[in-house]
C-alpha cells in the first residue's frame, strides 16, 4: 500500500505532463496551421500583386498599341490629305487643259471668220474688176446680167459649201473636245481605282500588323501563363520542403 500511493500519485503526474505535452503539440499544430493560413494568404496576396502587375503591363500595352493605331490612323490621315491634294492640283490641270482648248477654237473661229471675210471681199473685188471689163468692152448689157447672176448663185453655193465646212469643222472640234473629255473622264476613273486599290492594300496592311500583334499578344499571355505555373511550382516546392523539415 505504501508503494502504490506513490506510484499512482506518479502516474497522475506523469498523464497531466502527457496532457500538457500534448496541449503543446495542440498549440504548435494550431501555430503551424496559422502560419500555413498565414503562408496561404501571402501566396494569395502574391497573385493578386502579379495579377496586378498583370493589369499594368496589359493597360501598358493596350495604351502602346493604341499609340500605335493612332499612328497608323495619322498616317492614314495624311495620305487621305495627301490624295485631296493630288485630286486638286489634277482638277487644276484639267480646268487649265479646258481653258486652254477654249483659248485655241476661240482663236480658230476669229481667223475662220477672218478669212471668211477676206474671201468675200476678194470674190467683191473681182467682180467689180469683172464688171468694170465688161463696162470697157460695152454692149452684152443681158449676156453680162446672166453672168452675174450665175456668179451670184456661184457665190451664194460657196458660201454654202463654206458653211457646211464650218459646220463640220465644228463638229470636229466638239467630237474632239467629247473624246479629250472621255479620256480625261477615264484617266480620273483609273486614278480612283489606283487610290482604292491603294486603300485596300493598306486596310490589308493594318490586318496583318493587327493579326501579327495579337499573334504577339497571345504569345505573351502564353509565356505568362507558363511563367505562373513555374512560380506556383516553385512555391510548392517551397512549401513541400519546409513541411519536411518541420517534420523532421
Amino acid at each position: 500500500m505504501h508503494n502504490s500511493a506513490p506510484s499512482a500519485l506518479e502516474e497522475e503526474r506523469e498523464r497531466e505532463r502527457e496532457r500538457g505535452r500534448e496541449r503543446e503539440r495542440e498549440r504548435e499544430r494550431e501555430r503551424e496551421r496559422e502560419r500555413e493560413r498565414e503562408r496561404r494568404r501571402e501566396r494569395e496576396r502574391e497573385r493578386e500583386r502579379e495579377r496586378e502587375r498583370e493589369r499594368e503591363r496589359e493597360r501598358k500595352r493596350e495604351r502602346e498599341r493604341e499609340r500605335e493605331r493612332e499612328r497608323e490612323r495619322e498616317k492614314e490621315r495624311e495620305k487621305e490629305r495627301e490624295r485631296e491634294r493630288e485630286r486638286e492640283r489634277e482638277r487644276e490641270r484639267e480646268g487649265e487643259i479646258h481653258r486652254e482648248r477654249e483659248r485655241l477654237l476661240e482663236s480658230e473661229r476669229k481667223r475662220e471668220k477672218d478669212r471668211g471675210r477676206e474671201r468675200e471681199m476678194e470674190r467683191g473685188r473681182i467682180r467689180e474688176r469683172a464688171r468694170e471689163r465688161e463696162r470697157e468692152r460695152g454692149g452684152g448689157r443681158e449676156r453680162e446680167r446672166e453672168r452675174e447672176r450665175e456668179r451670184e448663185r456661184e457665190g451664194e453655193r460657196e458660201r454654202e459649201r463654206e458653211r457646211e465646212r464650218e459646220r463640220e469643222r465644228e463638229r470636229e472640234r466638239e467630237r474632239e473636245r467629247e473624246r479629250q473629255l472621255g479620256r480625261a473622264r477615264e484617266r480620273e476613273k483609273e486614278r480612283e481605282r489606283e487610290r482604292e486599290r491603294e486603300r485596300e492594300r493598306e486596310r490589308e496592311r493594318e490586318r496583318e500588323r493587327e493579326r501579327k500583334r495579337e499573334r504577339e499578344r497571345e504569345r505573351e499571355r502564353e509565356r505568362e501563363r507558363e511563367r505562373e505555373i513555374e512560380r506556383e511550382r516553385e512555391r510548392e516546392q517551397g512549401n513541400y520542403g519546409m513541411a519536411s523539415i518541420r517534420k523532421s
